[in-house]
């Protein structure tokens, strides 16, 4: 019966949509088994290559180097005689990342060498797996596209290739995700269209940006599954487009010129809400799904709207639930909004109420962060309600996050409340134990203070949770908590553990750090002083 609440809980939350699509998929799956169908990847197809011109774009990470080395994930593999495309002994997301292409664009590579790459995966395409997945496919055919627009390459070889690629893309299409994965896929279709003149190719990407802009683009700028990483990585590719389409204007498709317009409004809304939830010192919090060195960083993104004349838009954080409040010594972001989008909560934690803080343009009170997308003890202890600064009670998640992406049971936000300096809100993610945690933050000039109230119909216990950064020293000295950059004092706490934990220092890196446990009966004040 607990399993069956669990599969309920998760696929209640499903748009029709994405149901009759993995319905279709998994019987046109088995058909195309039965009738052994294959792609054909050698048939002669007709099309006309455009010579695009591009502004120079943010580089890549550096990922490959000239010995047949891939460094992903911050796992390096090198590839003695020939490169296995389907290399999986360190995950999916790793093989993800060795066909995405992303190192054809990464500092002073040697295009003889992207060449050569490019080749060795075409010669071996058909017995490629996971790289002919929709999503690594989309990522693959920008990569390729501006790889080859930066030095004038032209090879009939590739662009046969890459254009029975995005055929197979738009056969595939992941409309039973929906989500950053459906984006992707129009992103990448609407680098094909300009690069072959392809009236198809422009129809189909032109659906899907104008059904999922609104949707996914929230009032406030953000991205709609409220993680700042990939918020960063749809930015990203708004700006490869709106550079696409201004630099070459010959190539008009039908309503191009409103399609630009909703690039240009989308990209300076995003930019705004890049631009408020940034620290001082450029870094970004890490809220749910997000991991160091994987997007472009805040810097990257404005300097790249600023050489394609684009200027943020000035926003206030409504939708997307976060706050931020800063003072001289201080900023802190807090999360008093649902977990993301219903249909889509793979990349959410359970974390309502979480915050984060730098003192002094340093990281202070943190989120622990991400290290892996591998369903294991890591990836759910990381989406875990005790790996977040928020509060537990009897052991019982706020929201049901299981099997690496997803979320049965979830917690809803009420009677949020918005004051100067203030904010107060409640959340039922406690209601199957019929009780209600409201968190009420105060900020000041020298610190904030945060209160926590317990409802309940039945005798709980409760525990809150606060993450330190691994530079910072803390110690515990009178029930107070001293560290080099700020005080922490409480009020009606029965107990306080110091403890370890992993801090995510990005994929497969770990730090030892320290937390601290608060046991309370009810309320508990946190006064965090600098």
């Amino acid at each position: 019966m607990k399993k069956i609440l669990l599969y309920y809980n998760t696929l209640k939350y499903l748009k029709f949509k994405q149901i009759r699509y993995r319905a279709y998929y998994a019987l046109r799956t088995r058909w195309r088994k039965l009738t052994k169908f294959k792609y054909d990847f050698n048939s002669e197809k007709s099309f006309t290559v455009n010579s695009l011109t591009l502004l120079p774009s943010i580089p890549n990470h550096t990922s490959f180097f000239s010995d047949n080395s891939f460094s992903f994930l911050n796992l390096e593999k090198t590839f003695n005689d020939e490169i296995d495309w389907n290399y999986s002994e360190y995950g999916k997301l790793w093989t993800y990342n060795l066909t995405y292409f992303e190192y054809l664009n990464q500092p002073e590579i040697d295009p003889e060498i992207g060449v050569q790459l490019i080749h060795d995966f075409i010669r071996k395409i058909d017995s490629i797996k996971d790289g002919l997945e929709p999503f690594p496919i989309s990522l693959r055919i920008m990569n390729w596209v501006k790889f080859l627009t930066k030095n004038n390459i032209q090879d009939a070889e590739i662009d046969q290739s890459l254009y029975i690629q995005s055929k197979i893309l738009i056969d595939k299409l992941e409309y039973h995700l929906l989500g950053n994965h459906l984006l992707e896929n129009g992103f990448a279709l609407l680098f094909v269209a300009y690069y072959f003149s392809d009236e198809k190719f422009y129809q189909k990407a032109l659906t899907i940006f104008q059904s999922e802009f609104n949707e996914q683009i929230l009032a406030d700028g953000a991205h709609f599954e409220l993680s700042p990483m990939y918020h960063c990585l749809m930015l990203y590719r708004i700006l490869d487009c709106v550079n696409l389409m201004r630099q070459n204007p010959n190539i008009q498709f039908q309503n191009y010129k409103k399609l630009e317009m909703a690039f240009l409004i989308n990209a300076c809304s995003m930019l705004g809400w890049l631009k408020k939830m940034t620290f001082r010192n450029g870094q970004l919090p890490r809220f749910n799904d997000t991991a160091i060195g994987v997007a472009p960083s805040s810097r990257q993104l404005l300097d790249y709207a600023h050489q394609l004349q684009l200027t943020p838009s000035e926003i206030l954080l409504t939708e997307s639930g976060y706050r931020k409040f800063q003072s001289v010594d201080y900023e802190c972001v807090v999360d008093v909004g649902n977990i993301g989008p219903d249909y889509i909560p793979g990349h959410a934690h359970s974390d309502t109420f979480n915050f984060v803080m730098h003192v002094n343009d340093l990281p202070f009170i943190v989120d622990t962060g991400i290290s892996t997308y591998e369903n294991d003890e890591n990836r759910q202890r990381e989406r875990s309600t005790s790996a977040h600064n928020t509060v537990q009670i009897d052991n019982v998640e706020q929201s049901e996050v299981w099997g690496g992406f997803r979320v049965a049971r979830r917690a809803k936000v009420f009677d949020l409340n918005e004051y100067k300096n203030t904010i107060k809100a409640s959340h039922n993610g406690y209601a199957s134990i019929y009780t209600v945690h409201t968190r009420k933050f105060q900020f000041f000039k020298k610190g904030i203070i945060i209160k926590d109230i317990i409802e309940s119909k039945k005798e709980t216990s409760e525990q809150a949770f606060i993450h330190f950064h691994p530079d910072v020293n803390v110690q515990l000295e009178n029930e107070k908590i001293i560290s080099d950059l700020g005080i922490l004092t409480f009020q009606n706490c029965v107990n306080i553990d110091v403890e370890k934990y992993l801090y995510a220092d990005g994929f497969n890196k770990r730090r030892e750090s320290t937390r601290i446990i608060l046991t309370f009966d009810g309320e508990l004040t946190t006064n965090v002083l600098m």
